[in-house]
């Protein structure tokens, strides 16, 4: 019986359904799709597929229409024409990406009305992203009710980060209330790391390496044999480096004397989540594919907003470095770590004193899953598809087994 997985992010939903045959969850899913609210102003991309098949594309929604307008693409799973269900009642479990479960949740978790309402207390902290999770399951329950929902939360992945590396610099009594850093996007950085020791043919015990999950929202993680040592988001998923619509990391006084200055805590609020970053600076969009598309044409602003993020996004590699004894890999993921050649290079640019040399042919051939660094070079770099919802298929199946 397959598993339905459900990834919604910041300004896109992923969902894939996989097969599982003796036990474990085939690799390619047997039914995808992606939905983009960030594509166009005023429009919605809807596409899926069939395992090897054609994208197809479905007319789009307008934004307000929101994960709540997504029943018909749910429901051409087992009703459209060359569905690969007969019905739905063939799904076995529903798996979620939810960003946000605080120190509560360190392992996959059934959904049950007290976990949905911790997801909901927890949004606050990561407000672009629980309250569409939170849609999503509720959307399922109606089109699904009786399969079992799964949360896999993206902070469990942090939570043996050392105290060092986990606590503020503020009251400890701040700490004892929860105030620490969760870090995010750990579900991939694992899988990273574990598919970045199969293509290096070493065990994950014994590697040190930094990996980028770079799309709308970006982070970096330190891992030392398999585990998280450091990250650079921290109590929500705006700190950090440079993003899509996010700030990352500011001098907190600009905030205070912005909220000197009369700005309300809400506006604050959705000027640093929403406004700010690529979009913020360039004026143009969040989406690295406008920038860059908007630097060839000669746009400055374009420039400035990518300069910066290549900026941060360095400083940041150079902060992760010392968590660890030496650097054996450094993985690229995510929408524009996957994509965008040109911040792969950027990004490695004059970095031969750490034993960081890409190739720029590999480099520009859409490489994944592989290694792009020269021959010679001591430091690998890799670019790795990120697939969390095969990750997310697998902690179902698992925790499945275990009930």
């Amino acid at each position: 019986m397959p598993i339905l997985v459900v990834n919604a992010g910041s300004s896109s939903l992923k969902s894939s359904l996989f097969a599982t045959v003796e036990g474990k969850v085939e690799a390619t899913p047997l039914w995808q799709a992606q939905v983009d609210f960030a594509y166009q102003s005023g429009q919605v991309l809807i596409q899926t597929r069939r395992r090897g098949g054609p994208w197809e594309s479905f007319p789009p929604l307008a934004p307000e229409a929101g994960i709540s307008g997504l029943a018909p693409l749910f429901q051409s799973l087992w009703q459209g024409e060359g569905s690969p269900l007969a019905t739905a009642a063939e799904i076995k479990a529903i798996g979620h990406r939810v960003v946000h479960g605080g120190s509560l949740y360190r392992q996959p978790t059934l959904i049950t009305p007290e976990v949905e309402q911790a997801i909901e207390q927890l949004s606050p902290l990561a407000p672009a992203h629980n309250p569409p999770a939170l849609e999503g399951i509720r959307l399922l329950r109606q089109l699904l009710p009786g399969i079992p929902q799964v949360a896999v939360f993206d902070t469990a992945f942090h939570q043996q980060m050392p105290a060092a590396a986990a606590l503020y610099p503020l009251p400890y009594a701040w700490a004892e209330q929860g105030i620490r850093r969760y870090g995010f996007h750990g579900i991939n950085h694992e899988h990273c790391a574990r598919r970045a020791a199969e293509i290096l043919g070493r065990p994950l015990e014994e590697l040190q390496l930094i990996t980028c999950h770079l799309g709308n929202g970006c982070s970096l993680a330190a891992i030392r044999g398999g585990h998280s040592v450091d990250t650079t988001m921290g109590y929500t998923p705006l700190e950090g480096l440079m993003m899509g619509s996010r700030s990352g990391s500011v001098d907190p006084g600009i905030l205070i004397h912005q909220l000197r200055r009369g700005m309300d805590v809400e506006e604050l609020d959705r000027i640093l989540n929403r406004e700010s970053g690529l979009q913020g600076v360039s004026g143009l969009s969040s989406d690295m594919r406008v920038i860059l598309e908007a630097m060839q044409a000669g746009h400055a602003r374009a420039e400035l907003a990518f300069n910066l993020f290549i900026h941060r996004l360095r400083s940041q590699i150079g902060a992760m470095l010392m968590s660890l004894d030496r650097l054996d890999a450094l993985v690229f993921s995510g929408g524009i770590g996957e994509n965008a050649a040109p911040v792969r290079a950027a990004a490695c640019a004059n970095l031969g004193f750490l034993g960081i040399q890409i190739d720029p042919v590999l480099n520009a051939g859409s490489p994944r899953n592989c290694d792009i660094s020269t021959s010679d070079a001591p430091v690998r770099v890799l670019v790795i598809s990120a697939q969390e919802d095969w990750a997310i298929a697998n902690a179902c199946q698992k925790l499945l087994q275990e009930e």
